[in-house]
């Protein structure tokens, strides 16, 4: 009964909306690839059947958008078919993209909780900061690192840090947003027991408003480290890194290398995939920890 109800409910619909991207996909990749695939076989007096001409869209070398088999099969070769320290390696450069990612990752996280307590209990605090807050995430990433870069730059900070600070800027937000909202969860009735026992700013802040805020912290952290990957994948751009995804798309684009271009990608999207997975795997076991029950 239960395996039928995971075959429904779960993997059924799964499945089904991975044919129709896949169905979509490769129907564009028709559409798209099909003008330079007539040239050629102007240029070169060939003449092709239907299926023929098909066929020959999915395996340009170098196609305006590759196939999904064209990117499996990249994904596939530069993941386990070569050494870790290859140039060409995407383990090395989700590596690389990963190291500034959880650094960005921690710092922002800690500004995030930071800032928020101080907005709980400096009221002052909330009024002329929160605003400025709220601001800065409507400038665009793509304006603020190349600066970010060149300001550290100036000054002798290069590598690792600048991309984490980029992933920092992305990062807190959320966590900011989060807290503040956990750390006023909870009920009147409850902080109103705590001024009965005579309790203090610290005692109510340990024993009640941080219980009450890890669900919204954890929350916000699958979107923080989620924004911070795209952070320290944006901060590869303006430095010319020679390692990182963010290089990969560069130099993708420079030799207009499609496939390797959306290899990348989906390594991103994997390792963001993995990173928002151990957030949550993080999250059940601190509940249970609690005494939260297991959903």
């Amino acid at each position: 009964m239960q395996g039928e109800t995971f075959l429904k409910h779960r993997l059924l619909p799964i499945t089904t909306i991975l044919v129709a991207i896949l169905v979509i996909w490769y129907g564009f990749t028709y559409v798209l690839n099909a003008p330079f695939q007539r040239d050629l076989d102007r240029r070169a007096g060939v003449t092709s059947t239907a299926v023929e001409f098909f066929e020959k869209t999915m395996v340009q070398p170098k196609p305006t958008l590759p196939a999904p088999h064209q990117v499996a099969r990249n994904v596939f070769e530069n993941t386990f078919l070569r050494k870790v320290s290859s140039n060409r390696s995407l383990v090395y450069h989700s590596w690389v993209t990963l190291s500034s990612t959880l650094l960005g990752f921690g710092f922002g996280t800690l500004l995030g909780i930071v800032i928020a307590i101080g907005i709980i209990h400096v009221r002052s605090l909330e009024r002329s900061l929160m605003p400025w807050i709220i601001a800065s995430q409507t400038v665009p990433i793509l304006a603020i690192a190349p600066m970010v870069i060149v300001v550290l730059g100036a000054i002798n900070i290069t590598g690792l840090v600048p991309k984490a600070m980029i992933s920092t800027y992305l990062s807190f937000f959320p966590v900011t947003v989060g807290m503040v909202k956990g750390l006023r969860s909870p009920e009147i009735m409850h902080l109103d027991l705590m001024r009965t026992y005579s309790a203090t700013l610290s005692q109510t802040f340990w024993k009640l408003r941080a219980p009450a805020s890890v669900p919204y912290l954890f929350t916000s952290m699958k979107v923080a480290i989620a924004a911070s990957l795209v952070g320290a994948i944006v901060g590869e751009l303006p430095t010319g890194a020679v390692a990182g995804i963010g290089s990969k798309l560069l130099a993708g684009s420079y030799y207009s290398q499609t496939i390797d271009i959306w290899a990348a990608l989906v390594a991103g999207s994997v390792l963001a995939g993995l990173l928002v997975t151990l957030v949550d795997i993080a999250a059940r076991i601190v509940d249970r920890a609690m005494g939260g029950r297991a959903a």
